[in-house]
């Protein structure tokens, strides 16, 4: 794919030997090796992340290679923490090609959850990494992990993925969603499949999404589209975005919320350089909006929501389900 333009109006004493190499528990022909990685709490309270949710991410790392993911400084911390990587892959791809494999985080949520201390404050799955990425398959954790949430009721849950896979599971979801109050968001960020394709190296086709979103709707489970990042002068156009609210509205979405692209130290690390390569006449403007901050400005951001708020009330689609 080549240079893209799209219109758009927006804009010691004794030696420490270091930590001993992650246990390898697969590895696949296309050259993913999936690690097993012990852990001893899996949630992750507010406090820890500056969100006004409860988090919880069965694997680190993600094979889907979204250009503006976030999480890939998270992959480098683990992985330096716990081994060093023998492949010596630059960060960006090791991020890609290790999956670390959070092996006993069900048994570790049995014995650790406390639903008093949630509250009513929500517990959202998936917010670093995909939990129904490609791993999901082999080892069935994020199934299990809900399948653990069964032992409680009146918890607020969240699920966020870009993989139709999630459909495998609707079983336990419409069981989950009889105990709790159960959300579930399907992430999209353009239905141009080859758009997509530059932007997320490896993640499902946006047609497939749309698709699990109408089974998950009627199967009764309270689904909607997330529309993010929103990439400035790329897919934040009225018709891009109308074209997903309209497809989303069609496959029984019962809400439709979007944010603009934030670019921090790890996300710039893999945007830009794809900045460059594939939409050149954007790359003065993202210095300017960009240059000295993580967003795009007070006054992007209020234009775009302005915009995301006339298509919703166009399609009827509320910012978000509760």
């Amino acid at each position: 794919m080549g240079a893209v333009r799209l219109n758009s109006p927006q804009l010691g004493l004794a030696i420490d030997p270091g930590p001993r190499e992650l246990p390898v528990l697969d590895r696949e022909q296309r050259g993913t090796r999936f690690l097993s990685l012990q852990v001893r709490r899996v949630l992750n309270p507010p406090a820890s992340t500056h969100m006004p949710f409860w988090s919880l991410n069965p694997y680190v790392g993600c094979e889907f290679g979204c250009s503006y993911c976030y999480a890939r400084r998270t992959h480098e911390w683990t992985l330096e923490r716990n081994s060093a990587d023998p492949t010596g892959q630059p960060p960006h791809l090791s991020f890609e090609k290790n999956i670390l494999v959070k092996h006993g985080a069900p048994d570790v949520l049995l014995r650790t959850l406390d639903p008093g201390k949630l509250g009513s404050t929500a517990l959202v799955i998936g917010t670093a990494t995909d939990p129904y990425q490609p791993a999901e398959r082999k080892f069935r954790l994020t199934r299990k992990l809900l399948q653990a949430l069964l032992h409680h009721q009146g918890l607020h849950l969240g699920i966020t993925t870009k993989s139709p896979l999630i459909t495998r599971d609707l079983d336990v979801l419409t069981a989950l969603a009889a105990r709790h109050q159960l959300s579930v968001s399907i992430s999209i960020v353009s239905m141009d499949a080859e758009l997509l394709r530059c932007l997320e190296a490896r993640s499902p086709a946006p047609h497939a999404r749309i698709r699990a979103l109408s089974r998950l709707s009627a199967a009764g489970i309270n689904a909607g589209v997330l529309i993010a990042p929103i990439i400035p002068g790329i897919t934040d156009g009225w018709s891009q975005l109308a074209t997903l609210m309209e497809a989303a509205k069609a496959a029984g979405a019962r809400w439709a919320a979007g944010h603009p692209l934030r670019l921090g130290p790890a996300a710039r690390a893999g945007f830009l350089p794809l900045l460059r390569e594939k939409f050149p006449h954007l790359v003065e403007r993202y210095e300017a909006r960009y240059g000295r901050s993580q967003g795009a400005g007070k006054d992007y951001e209020k234009a775009l929501q302005r915009r995301i708020t006339a298509l919703q009330e166009a399609f009827g689609l509320p910012s978000r389900s509760h």
